[in-house]
């Protein structure tokens, strides 16, 4: 029996992992709390832990990780910026879902600009008060706008094939931009200028870190439209509030927010929320945010079980190879034992 202390722990996680975790003899051991350095110690007796976005997997907890005997850190996230890979590199190995519905994440960015652009949510508020006014629900058409598309992955080609159905015009940046895609590729500043709509799909990485801020925004066309359904901190908040307080941005959709790992996944509608910077970005009648929702299906759900389920197998049993374990550039690519097909470490 394999034992994984499965932290952060939310109703519609259980299900699936439930039924994949006892077809394959895993036991999960289900905890609210998230991981961080004073909740590691939950983990001593397992064999893994299973992570998520908002869990604290640094330099520390993989120091204690490793002294506990636990040999796998199993993200249920393609995401993995909030892992010390350095750190886990000879002591932890470190797996993730690389895939598990890109069609997810893509129609939700979708969904949420035909709300903020067609004021779905505001009709729907006026109509349930018997209100039929249509006075300041004026949006426009998507066809024959130009959306700029950051990062062309598996998700990011998706909207792009999404926004064509639309008839909109399709431009893309990707540092490594897809072959034979057919994609209209534009360097990041030419995007800025040409775009009506931005929408990122690009991972988390230093290089990308407040890749939208003050000067990017300031690039822009007036009235762009900003969506973001990947990683928080590719928008420099405080800039996105002065664009959209300037009229610059002309709406925002956020299923992400850079400080959202204290707020997001939970009921806080009996507090005062103490994040100003998001209370204020809610506010504003042109931006909808949603708590980090875009993975949320049914299907997702399930390929993210079946799939962490897989990796951790793979980690236990026969050679050890898990072909979704992330590698830490070690530097020593001429003796690379995955390449080799081998173990890491």
């Amino acid at each position: 029996m394999i034992k994984v202390a499965f932290y952060d722990t939310r109703e519609y996680d259980r299900p699936a992992f439930e039924r994949f975790g006892t077809q394959q003899d895993i036991s999960f051991r289900f905890l609210e709390a998230k991981l961080d350095e004073d909740t590691v110690e939950l983990a001593r007796d397992c064999d893994a832990v299973c992570v998520f976005v908002n869990d604290t997997v640094n330099a520390a907890v993989i120091e204690k990780l490793h002294a506990y005997g636990v040999r796998l850190i199993a993200l249920r996230s393609a995401g993995y910026n909030n892992v010390d890979l350095q750190a886990a590199f000879g002591k932890v190995h470190v797996v993730h879902v690389p895939a598990y519905s890109p069609y997810a994440v893509a129609e939700h960015a979708m969904a949420l600009l035909l709300t903020s652009v067609r004021r779905i949510h505001k009709a729907y508020i006026r109509t349930r008060d018997f209100n039929f006014s249509l006075n300041g629900l004026t949006g426009f058409d998507f066809h024959g706008k130009t959306v700029g598309v950051i990062g062309t992955g598996k998700i990011g080609r998706i909207f792009v094939n999404i926004c064509r159905g639309f008839g909109m015009r399709v431009i893309a940046y990707d540092a490594y931009p897809a072959a034979d895609s057919g994609i209209e590729y534009v360097s990041l500043d030419e995007l800025f200028r040409q775009s009506d709509i931005i929408s990122l799909h690009c991972p988390l990485t230093e290089e990308t870190r407040h890749m939208i801020g003050r000067d990017a925004i300031e690039r822009m066309k007036k009235g762009v439209v900003i969506v973001n359904t990947s990683r928080g901190a590719l928008v420099d908040a405080e800039a996105l509030l002065e664009g959209i307080k300037s009229r610059k941005v002309g709406a925002a959709c956020l299923d992400v927010y850079e400080e959202e790992a204290d707020i997001f996944f939970e009921d806080r509608s009996g507090h005062i929320l103490n994040d100003e910077l998001l209370a204020r970005l809610i506010s504003m009648p042109n931006v909808i945010v949603t708590s980090h929702q875009a993975f949320l299906t049914e299907e997702a759900l399930s390929n993210i079980a079946e799939t962490t389920v897989n990796n951790i197998l793979s980690c236990f049993r026969n050679d050890g190879l898990c072909d979704n374990e992330l590698c830490y550039r070690c530097g020593q690519m001429d003796r690379c034992r995955k390449e080799r097909k081998e173990k890491c470490f």
